[in-house]
């Protein structure tokens, strides 16, 4: 139903008698992504539709309602509110309720730039917001699980950007694992940002030593998490 839930749900119509349906903004893992407005304060919310069909028992919408509390120190990720259920064509689908989206799509940000890349410094600016956002989520020994550019919010704010990561997922593999899958996740978003395959063989090697080629063994070994990867960032020595 994920894709006809676009259809149903539609601007001006009122959800739980507490939400006024406000715009769609996209599809997310799991389900569809929409703008509400708090009929009773005017408030705009981010809300997630989870798909029936893979929300067994509502088993997704708990699984994430639970990291995101667990995980709600960390500023990076939005802030959960609660959830509701509503019903499409006699199905039940839940929504959770979080805070507003603030930012621009990476995707599109990195679209308004001259070759549609960052420079060297704003690559490695971006690397370390992400790292900084992801490194409080795995010192708790948890991870994100789905770092990539469509699931990321970016503002620029002096010479520093603030980001917001989008969408965790549910994986069933194991938590060290899946802790170095998100910075192979991450240094791969640094790769594309500054150009990919195009330019690689141009960065400096201090990029190269980061960037490792993406060969994943080679990042696992260099980095054990967003901890050490921030570090790195941070002590980086230019020849």
């Amino acid at each position: 139903m994920t894709h006809t839930l676009s259809k149903q749900i539609y601007p001006g119509q009122i959800l739980a008698q507490k939400y006024e349906v406000v715009s769609h903004v996209g599809s997310a893992d799991e389900g569809e992504l929409y703008m509400l407005e708090e009929r009773e304060t005017g408030i705009e919310r981010t809300a997630k539709f989870f798909n029936p069909a893979t929300n067994k028992g509502n088993r997704n919408a708990k699984y994430l309602a639970r990291k995101l509390h667990k995980l709600r120190h960390c500023n990076v990720l939005m802030q959960y509110r609660t959830q509701e259920t509503i019903e499409v064509n006699k199905t039940p689908v839940t929504f959770m309720v979080s805070d507003f989206r603030e930012g621009e799509p990476l995707r599109d940000f990195l679209a308004s730039h001259a070759g549609k890349k960052l420079t060297v410094f704003e690559g490695l600016h971006l690397l370390h917001a992400i790292a900084v956002g992801v490194e409080p989520m795995h010192r708790m020994n948890e991870y994100h699980g789905n770092v990539e550019i469509d699931n990321i919010l970016i503002r620029r704010r002096g010479i520093s950007y603030q980001i917001k990561l989008m969408d965790l997922h549910n994986n069933g593999a194991s938590r060290p694992e899946l802790i170095k899958n998100d910075i192979i996740d991450m240094i791969r978003i640094l790769y594309n940002a500054l150009g990919g395959s195009k330019t690689y063989s141009k960065h400096p090697q201090v990029i190269k030593d980061i960037m490792c080629g993406l060969r994943k063994s080679l990042i696992k070994e260099r980095f054990k998490n967003a901890g050490t990867l921030r570090a790195h960032l941070e002590s980086i020595h230019w020849n």
